[in-house]
Order: C-alpha cells, then structure tokens, then sequence
C-alpha cells in the first residue's frame, strides 16, 4: 500500500502545525502582529510567541483568535493537541506522559519537591532552570509541564493524591512572593474532592521510599505502573511484584502521614511563616 501523501505539506508536529496555522491565518487577513493585538487585546509579543512556537499560550487567547479568524474550534482543537503532545517532553519520559493522560486514578509521594501536577509556573520555571534548561527550551518545558493541569481539570478528572514530604513545604524558592503563591495553590487545589494532599511530617522518621519520588497510575484496564524518580533519572516499573512492593511502602507512609485536614492546616501555617514583601 502507497504511504499516504500529506496534502496541505505542513508539519504533522502538532506544536508546529498550530504555530503554523496561526501563522497563515494572519496572513490571508492581512494584519500585522500590532494590528492583530489591537483588534483581538492581547499584546503583540505573546501573539509572536505563538506563532514562532515559543508558547502556545492560553485557552482564552486561543478561543479569541477561533472568533476573530471565524475558525470555530479549529484553532482551539489544535491547541489541545499541542498541549497533550508527549513529543514535548524529552524521549525518556514520553511513554510515561501517555500512560498519565489516559490513567484513571493517580498517587504520588514526593521527597523534595512540589509534584509537577501541583508546580505553579515559577515554581516549574526554577526547577527546570536548575535542571540546566535555557532559553526557548525552558520556556517550551515550562508550558508542557505546567500544561499538565489539564489533565487534572474538568468533571472526568481522574482522582489525584499526593504525600508530600515535610520537606517539600520547607524549601522554598528564592522569590517570597512567588513562594506564597506556590502555597496559596496548594491550598486551593485541596479543597477540590478528588485531590487529597497529604504532609508526611519529620516527626514520622525513616520510611520505606524515604529518597525516592514515585507516582502510581492505574490504567483504565485495572493494572497499575509506577514510575520512581530522583534527581538523575526516572523509571517506568511496570513488574507487578515491583509495583506492589512500592504500593506496600506506600501505603505505610499514607498511614502515619496526617489527615487531609490536618495538612490544610499545616501548609497554611507554613504560609503564614512566609515574610510579606514591602
């Protein structure tokens, strides 16, 4: 059988294809980036951005651009397969990013580190700058990590819970502000009812995945993977012995951790221990 023929000749990269489809729209309207902020009242720059793939940008603006162009939906259905690209993410954590966008239930104990479902994007920012990202390529894995909240929103969301070591909570980042606003949305996603966050206070001692970041998914087929992580690589362990090894240490930790209700309380007071600024 012939290989089928591409017919528009675009780029079958769904990042790429919507910067180009924002690209070719504006120009058959005829309409500079200045003009085109003017008459839809975003700034010129995050359109430019767009369109030379630098971010994809919100699904607001997106949604003003389908009106303006008379596209609707189209550009806003490009968006979204951008967004859940997992060619976005390095190779290594693809096959990992496909297995959480169709999981049906998610838990996570975190060492160190706020989970990258719950990172704002300045705390998504620091971390990847730490992890030597620059540039256009760390704004490009800002946005797809931050862009996982998707996956978390809306009345089919999976069921999320989250064990955060003491840690997590006591090292802050370097802007107080940004800091505050980190915790403010911790603080807010727990009120949700299919988010459960858990602190595991020092006070618990040692625990079975005391150095080591895992998250469960369990799959629509009813078995589950998990994949660990630390600060030099990650693996997808997929052995069901392995798995219900870690499940095991897990739930141990769940169960010393405190309540619900108790973290409430205690990611409020350390928010409460952030300095104002002036």
């Amino acid at each position: 059988m012939p290989p089928r023929r591409v017919i528009t000749g675009r780029s079958q990269e769904p990042r790429k294809r919507f910067a180009e489809e924002l690209r070719l729209l504006r120009h058959e309207r005829g309409v500079s980036l200045r003009e085109l902020a003017k008459m839809v009242g975003w700034d010129a720059s995050q359109f430019g951005k767009m369109e030379s793939g630098l971010t994809l940008g919100g699904p607001e603006v997106v949604q003003a651009l389908d009106t303006y162009y008379a596209t609707p939906g189209l550009l806003l259905a490009l968006w979204e397969l951008a967004v859940g690209d997992p060619a976005q993410f390095k190779e290594q954590y693809r096959r990992y990013m496909m297995l959480e966008a169709e999981a049906a239930c998610l838990w996570q104990y975190s060492v160190s580190i706020v989970p990258g479902l719950l990172q704002t994007t300045a705390y998504a920012r620091e971390v990847l700058t730490l992890g030597g990202y620059r540039g256009k390529e760390l704004e490009q894995q800002v946005e797809a990590r931050t862009g996982r909240w998707k996956l978390l929103e809306g009345d089919n969301a999976p069921p999320f819970r989250a064990l955060l070591a003491e840690a997590v909570l006591r090292t802050p980042l370097h802007e107080a502000g940004e800091w505050r606003d980190q915790l403010e949305y911790l603080l807010k996603v727990s009120e949700r009812p299919d988010i459960a966050l858990q602190v595991l206070p020092h006070g618990c001692g040692l625990y079975g995945l005391v150095s080591t970041d895992v998250m469960f998914l369990r799959l629509l087929d009813g078995t589950t993977v998990a994949y660990t992580e630390n600060a030099h690589r990650g693996e997808l362990v997929e052995e069901n012995r392995a798995v219900e090894l870690l499940q095991r240490k897990y739930d141990r930790m769940r169960d010393v951790a405190l309540t619900p209700g108790e973290s409430r309380k205690f990611i409020l007071q350390t928010l409460e221990e952030v300095p104002c600024e002036p």
